[in-house]
């Protein structure tokens, strides 16, 4: 497949990726434990509280001197915060580690209360006042985030009122989120195995089935899945309806005008830019339904069922182990750039993922950032599925954009999450292209380019369609009250089949897989930034292919501007005019090129 030695096949410990383990000692910064960061956070949050009669009055360099302090608070805070999450992901049955990450959000929440009269303080100022300040120089390690916080003047309570929200807030939304954790993570999906014996696996495992390039395989799995979601759904329909109730009441009080404004705030997006991206994405549904008629035809069915949506169109299945995955991920980001794959080589090498899917762990993958003095971590599920390649390239392209943008500090090392999926999405472009560079065979070139486009889809159309969804319940828990789940499942069919259309038929299974995605829990209204991150790479990649060597250094200023400035003016670095409303309509129609690279692959390669 490539044009490098094959190596052999993989042992079964290279195919789960066991031992592939992170190390989160190093996060506590030479401190004997969690709590011993707290307590140096405690010290600093003391002397901050001193500044509480002055403040108003101090000039540039006394905010610079309080700024710092918070920078340090936030350093010891995050390190802490995320050797508690991440342990607790590794494990989230692990009733101390669930503990110790309780106890951590606790401490922080009362530590954010104590000081949160700084940013009202600063919120308060005078325009004039505040222009002056950020204009001194003396702020520029956090301009963009100070200028960003007075954008909340409006949505902002008072101090009394801010405090009790935020020391109670550790018992809301985290408190459910955490369960969700659990409840998913406990999920257990009961496959056919040798002879007569059940196999039992975790939800992760019995999803990446539906890959399978056999029909049968695919309907009992979905058959499995719908099962193994039945126990305990109506305990994670009440989580969601409890985080649907809390996000309306919080919106309520700050006078927020939807129930995704506060997301666009944070995404430094007008609720009517994000719309717009919305309405243009829906307007191309016509494209994932033309590609399912298209693979109903290569799979040589009528049509397909819901279950057949992520099945591959290779003529086999195969497996990849982590030694030859690692290694062609390290050589599609060498052949972009030298930089980025030394920083490739150093998550691979040096302990910073946590790759095999063991039991407990928390579905899914991510990138989490820590903080700018250290490095970032990615988490996996490797299932040994050639799928799994693209997903460690695309979590390694966040780590990558995090590890470069660690010279602008906590506060301007994150970007807003319209931009957070740029890096990623344009790393794992960059390694599909570089596969496809390799690859002489039709039927290969055909496999390969179809799932790049369903890369497009799932994360551009499927996305919006989640999204739109979200609009469905968040507005129906507003209007209607408790939702039931078969109301969430109602939800849920319309929402999706507005995607799909008439290309694909809907299981009464289906209705309940909406019941496991943790992104509708943990971060409200997030999922649109997936299409935005989407389309942007791959218009940033487009630049990249008309230029050539010579785009290569505009795009890795953009990783290392991080958060610094605004979206629109990261955009221009990499020549991408994010405020032109025809932006998406140009982002939609390289989606379609794909589609049809796709299409001529599989009649060059026989398919249809």
């Amino acid at each position: 497949m490539t044009d490098t030695a094959p190596l052999t096949a993989p042992d079964p410990d290279d195919l789960a990726a066991n031992g592939v383990f992170w190390d989160l000692e190093p996060l506590l910064d030479g401190a004997a434990s969690v709590d011993a960061l707290l307590e140096q956070a405690d010290a600093i949050a003391a002397g901050l509280e001193g500044e509480r009669d002055t403040l108003a009055e101090a000039d540039a360099a006394g905010w610079a001197a309080v700024m710092r302090k918070i920078e340090r608070l936030q350093e010891l805070i995050s390190r802490a915060g995320h050797h508690a999450m991440l342990s607790f992901s590794e494990n989230t049955m692990n009733p101390a580690a669930g503990a110790a990450m309780a106890g951590m959000q606790e401490t922080t929440a009362q530590l954010g209360a104590r000081i949160l009269f700084i940013d009202l303080v600063w919120a308060d100022l005078d325009d004039t006042v505040a222009e002056a300040h950020l204009a001194s120089g003396e702020l520029d390690f956090c301009k963009h985030h100070l200028a960003n916080q007075r954008r909340y003047r409006d949505h902002l309570l008072s101090e009394p009122e801010e405090r009790v929200l935020t020391e109670s807030s550790v018992s809301g939304a985290p408190a459910w989120s955490r369960l969700f954790d659990e409840l998913q993570s406990a999920i257990e999906v009961e496959l056919p195995g040798d002879g007569n014996e059940a196999q039992v696996v975790g939800l992760e495992a019995a999803l990446s089935q539906l890959q399978h390039p056999d029909r049968d395989v695919r309907a009992t799995t979905a058959a499995a899945v719908t099962k193994g979601l039945e126990p305990g759904i109506r305990t994670r329909a009440y989580v969601f309806n409890t985080l649907l109730l809390d996000k309306s009441v919080g919106d309520r009080l700050r006078n927020y005008p939807s129930w995704v404004s506060s997301m666009n705030l944070s995404n430094e997006a007008s609720d009517e830019s994000v719309q717009a991206l919305v309405d243009a994405v829906v307007g191309r549904y016509d494209i994932p339904q033309r590609w399912y008629r298209l693979k109903a035809d290569v799979l040589g069915v009528d049509r397909l069922a819901d279950y057949d949506r992520m099945a591959s169109v290779a003529d086999s299945e195969s497996s990849i182990g982590w030694a030859e995955g690692t290694a062609v991920v390290r050589d599609a980001y060498a052949s972009f750039s030298d930089e980025l794959a030394t920083v490739v080589g150093k998550f691979i090498d040096e302990g910073w993922i946590h790759a095999p899917a063991t039991p407990g762990k928390r579905p899914g993958a991510f990138c989490a950032y820590s903080v700018p003095s250290h490095h970032p971590y990615v988490l996996l599920n490797w299932t040994g599925r050639t799928r799994d390649v693209a997903t460690l390239a695309h979590e390694l392209g966040h780590g990558v954009h995090g590890y470069l943008a660690r010279e602008q500090g906590i506060f301007h090392q994150s970007t807003p999450l319209t931009l957070a999926e740029t890096a990623s999405v344009f790393g794992e472009t960059v390694t599909n292209n570089r596969l496809l560079s390799m690859l002489d065979d039709p039927n290969e070139r055909f496999s390969l380019l179809a799932s790049t486009l369903e890369d497009s889809i799932a994360t551009v159309f499927r996305q919006v369609a989640m999204n739109r969804f979200e609009d469905l319940v968040h507005t129906a828990r507003r209007t209607e009250g408790e939702l039931s789940v078969e109301r969430f499942g109602e939800f849920w069919a319309e929402s999706q089949a507005a995607m799909l259309g008439d290309a694909v038929e809907i299981s009464e299974g289906y209705t309940t897989w909406w019941s496991y995605i943790p992104h509708f829990i943990h971060t409200p209204g997030y999922v649109y930034a997936y299409a935005y991150g989407q389309l942007l790479a791959l218009s940033v990649y487009a630049r990249y292919q008309a230029e050539g060597d010579a785009f290569v250094p505009a795009y890795l200023e953009l990783l290392k501007a991080g958060g610094s400035r605004s979206p629109e003016e990261l955009g221009k670095i990499v020549d991408c005019d994010l405020a032109d409303p025809g932006f998406w309509d140009a982002g939609l129609r390289i989606v379609e090129g794909q589609l049809d690279a796709a299409e001529a692959a599989a009649k060059a390669a026989g398919r249809l």
